[in-house]
């Protein structure tokens, strides 16, 4: 055994041991590799890439061996089942550097990201279990792990179903890198170093990991819960309502407030056309109202702890599937989707049945010389499009034309309106015409050089200004 791969482990309760590490098990993440551990085999060691955080490194694990949250290995048929990885010893070479620490081993074998239980076609190729309970029971236990946590004063903040494991027999959950977390300790707080867009909580959109909190760990968890009961459906995804509107990410929607799922409609996103929200029972979107909208007072842990049980209590079971269940007398919202699901593809398979056609013409009849007959067709429309576009032109202007003409001869009678009227109508009659020309502007295609139209808007406006002049006397008065 290489003398590196030999460690002195300081364990809780103060006594030493000279520990030899076994096999790398894999790189880990950013912070340090996974060794085996031959002495004692429930557990491995995660050793530090950096040895110069060595003096940081040391206190936080020793605040976390002294602050262990309540999360006890499960058991069941004979089975145990490590929730989480919080170190047991505190790592340390021969020159005293904290190089690392033991925690306990999770089989990473029995259990799958929690990103897998989201959608059916990820569980279906996992092997994962349909039931609607077995998320339920997932969003239950991931809860229960952070209410613990946050009873210690501890803070996961980078929270996201990437960095959360699921058994697969049992929906019990997993978490690694605790190091990782914001710890509380004794006479200092140990802030944490990754947060992951998508899971940002707005107010901390220009903070910085080591300035979250709490409240971030919150708005995380109520995004796990929101994606676990709804197929996956991220609460800030939706529809635009208005196709020219950008088409902003997650994040980004997270910091504007646009909650699509909420007691009123957001302006700028609809719902998820698959999402099974109004299906909840009135109190869980009460709670996910208070968790995703501007103002709102974000539940807790425990308040998602204690709200996940009562659900457990008022489920029914679906009658025409044995995997759904239901909350309230609304019916299944599981067998909603699906249905809604169905009838799109049916869509889809009848548009391919149909012929294909381009511009109204099928395919198949699309010869080369029905092609050119085509062609000469559309080419006559444009012309006769075009001469239409000519025509309206020559009328705008010469009607522009002769209007100041027209109107000196009614000049004492509009005069006497006073100027303020005059100034309305002559508005109201651009802005008429102005509306007029942006409509041809979408049926002609003349109109759609922008020169042009802007210079018959102009004409307009100048022979207006040239009325105004003409019945009020203004250019004459001016002469003199």
């Amino acid at each position: 055994m290489s003398e590196f791969l030999v460690y002195n482990a300081i364990f809780g309760d103060g006594h030493f041991e000279r520990i030899a590490l076994g096999n790398m098990l894999n790189k880990g993440g950013a912070a340090g590799k996974i060794y085996a551990c031959p002495m004692y085999p429930d557990m491995v060691a995660k050793i530090f890439h950096d040895r110069s955080k060595s003096k940081t490194n040391r206190q936080k694990l020793e605040a976390m061996i002294q602050n262990k949250p309540n999360i006890p290995i499960r058991e069941e048929n004979g089975k145990k089942y490590v929730q989480i990885a919080w170190p047991e010893a505190v790592l340390e070479d021969d020159e005293g550097f904290c190089t690392g620490y033991l925690m306990p081993l999770i089989n990473t074998d029995e259990a799958v990201s929690l990103d897998h239980l989201m959608q059916k076609a990820v569980r279906q190729k996992e092997h994962l279990s349909e039931k609607y309970t077995d998320r339920l029971t997932a969003a239950l236990n991931v809860t229960g792990m952070v209410m613990a946590l946050h009873q210690c004063g501890h803070h996961i903040v980078d929270l996201k179903p990437a960095n959360v494991s699921v058994y697969k027999d049992n929906m019990f959950v997993a978490i690694y890198d605790c190091d990782g977390f914001s710890i509380n300790g004794q006479s200092a707080r140990y802030p944490a170093e990754f947060v992951s867009e998508e899971y940002i909580y707005p107010e901390g959109m220009h903070e910085n990991p080591e300035d979250m909190g709490e409240e971030q760990d919150k708005f995380a968890l109520a995004v796990i819960i929101f994606k676990l009961l709804n197929n996956g459906i991220h609460p800030f995804s939706g529809t635009l309502r208005n196709k020219e509107d950008e088409k902003t990410d997650i994040q980004t929607r997270i910091e504007q407030y646009h909650y699509a799922y909420g007691m009123w409609p957001d302006k700028y996103q609809a719902p998820h056309p698959y999402s099974m929200h109004e299906y909840f029972d009135k109190s869980t979107l009460d709670m996910f109202e208070r968790a995703f909208s501007k103002n709102g007072k974000r539940p807790t842990a425990k308040e998602w702890f204690q709200h996940l049980n009562y659900l457990g209590t008022i489920l029914q079971p679906c009658k025409k599937d044995k995997n759904h269940v239901y909350f309230t007398n609304k019916g299944c919202g599981l067998c909603a989707v699906e249905q809604k699901f169905k009838l799109k593809l049916s869509d889809v398979a009848k548009e391919k049945q149909e012929q294909q056609k381009v511009r109204g013409f099928g395919i198949s009849n699309l010869t080369s010389e029905k092609t050119r007959t085509f062609k000469q067709m559309k080419q006559q429309a444009l012309n006769r499009l075009n001469k239409l576009a000519v025509l309206l032109c020559a009328v705008h202007l010469g009607l522009w034309t002769i209007l100041p003409i027209y109107v000196a001869k009614f000049k004492d009678v509009v005069s006497s309106r006073g100027y303020f009227l005059q100034l309305l109508v002559g508005v109201l009659i651009l802005k008429a015409v102005f509306v007029f020309l942006n409509k041809m502007q979408t049926f002609l295609p003349l109109l759609q050089n922008a020169a042009l139209l802007y210079m018959l808007k102009l004409y307009a406006v100048f022979n207006a200004v040239v009325c105004f002049f003409v019945v009020n006397g203004i250019g004459w008065t001016l002469l003199r």
